[in-house]
């Protein structure tokens, strides 16, 4: 699948060719995020944390996700931006 970066501003959004599936975005949170989302906060599924970070959009989400964030490293460790989108979705998916 085709993945391509696009900056709009100061943010950053993927787009992707076709849809990353949510078993794809569970398969990397499980791997890559788990571990640290699992334990601290934001949890995965806890509403009340991840309302105001959704609320700023998938898109800044992901951007965010992929440079890094206090404790969490680019990606989170995920292997590439596509991977760590469909993470984010993943998560947006449980917080709704």
């Amino acid at each position: 699948m085709k993945r391509a970066l696009l900056a709009l501003g100061a943010v950053a959004v993927l787009a992707a060719a076709g849809p990353v599936s949510a078993a794809d975005g569970k398969a990397v949170y499980d791997k890559s995020c788990a571990g640290c989302h699992g334990a601290m906060s934001p949890k995965l599924g806890d509403k009340a944390a991840w309302a105001p970070l959704i609320k700023q959009g998938a898109g800044a989400l992901t951007a965010s996700a992929i440079k890094g964030k206090g404790v969490m490293p680019p990606r989170g460790g995920a292997a590439s931006d596509a991977d760590v989108k469909a993470a984010v979705d993943y998560i947006i998916s449980k917080a709704k």
